[in-house]
């Protein structure tokens, strides 16, 4: 149950999840390339080289300071894995920005660079490295593993965080035909909505006192246990594992039901009148999903 001799590539990986991430797949044997932009929370410049400050005098690490939506750096990042540490067998995709704003106050620009980042780097990662997995599982070496970092933020929804939860919501969706188009090479492809302190976390400006009690809680929630499922779904211990989305909040981890019907209707030929809907829909009332925000889902305390 170690990662002696398999290779990997973090994005973000040099702050919060990321690099706690990075630090564990270390901890258990793997080499890492950790790619970062070295960017505010919002994606402005703020620490160009910090990843390699982060990494210089980690054992089996390298840095690649850029823009993982860069194509070029996706592919220097996937070249670098190969010449110095000889393969590429895990990918992380973790690195994402946030700008928040209502949809009616919402700015072109913000959406573009959040989705770019957030949704477009893990895409641009994924089309340089899986042709190199994908042979190399094919030559005999055992096959690898692609976790992407999605939040609840994609699955609940929360106020103001239309880019940020379409992104990540659209993750998730990569995650599951990543999943079918590597089926037969063995490669597993899985989701993490995380749960920990970071720098989203600090930027949470609570709407109500739910809201307000999450962020409490959420500022005391360690990434350790985030990074150390990610490490656990790299190993062959989980090469059976694959398309599924996972939650990781404290000591707790959560597999979340995908959508799939719940209910259905059957409407006569010709369809419906509208009035015919109005009665048929009170049938499917009671499978109607809460309108509830991810920040009220959970505001339980967390185990620590």
């Amino acid at each position: 149950m170690d990662l002696n001799g398999r290779v990997a590539i973090v994005t973000g990986g040099a702050r919060g999840i990321g690099l706690a991430i990075v630090e564990d797949l270390l901890a258990h044997g793997a080499a890492v390339v950790a790619v970062d932009a070295g960017v505010s929370i919002s994606g402005e410049p703020l620490e160009p080289k910090l990843a390699e400050e982060v990494l210089r005098n980690k054992a089996n690490a390298a840095a690649i300071c850029g823009d993982i939506a860069d194509r070029t750096i996706a592919i220097e990042a996937v070249e670098l894995a190969q010449e110095r540490f000889g393969g590429l067998d895990i990918i992380v995709n973790n690195a994402a920005i946030i700008r928040d704003g209502f949809i009616f106050k919402s700015n072109p620009e913000a959406w573009d660079a959040v989705i770019r980042t957030n949704l477009t780097g893990a895409y641009r990662l994924l089309a340089a490295a899986t042709p190199v997995m994908r042979d190399a599982a094919k030559a005999g070496r055992a096959p690898g593993a692609i976790v992407n970092i999605v939040s609840s933020a994609g699955i609940y929804g929360n106020f103001g965080q239309g880019a940020y939860a379409a992104a990540k919501a659209g993750l998730l969706g990569l995650t599951r035909v990543v999943a079918h188009d590597l089926a037969r090479s063995g490669i597993t492809c899985n989701a993490i909505a995380p749960f920990a302190a970071t720098r989203v976390t600090e930027t949470i400006q609570p709407a109500n006192e739910a809201q307000a009690a999450y962020k409490q809680k959420a500022l005391q929630v360690p990434a350790l246990y985030v990074a150390r499922l990610v490490a656990f779904l790299a190993t062959s211990a989980a090469s059976h594992i694959s398309g599924q989305l996972f939650g990781v909040r404290g000591r707790e981890v959560m597999i979340f039901n995908q959508p799939r019907p719940a209910s259905k209707l059957l409407q006569p030929q010709g369809g419906y009148d509208l009035l015919g809907f109005a009665q048929g829909m009170k049938a499917l009332a009671p499978h109607f999903a809460d309108l509830v925000t991810d920040l009220e889902a959970f505001s339980a305390d967390p185990v620590l």
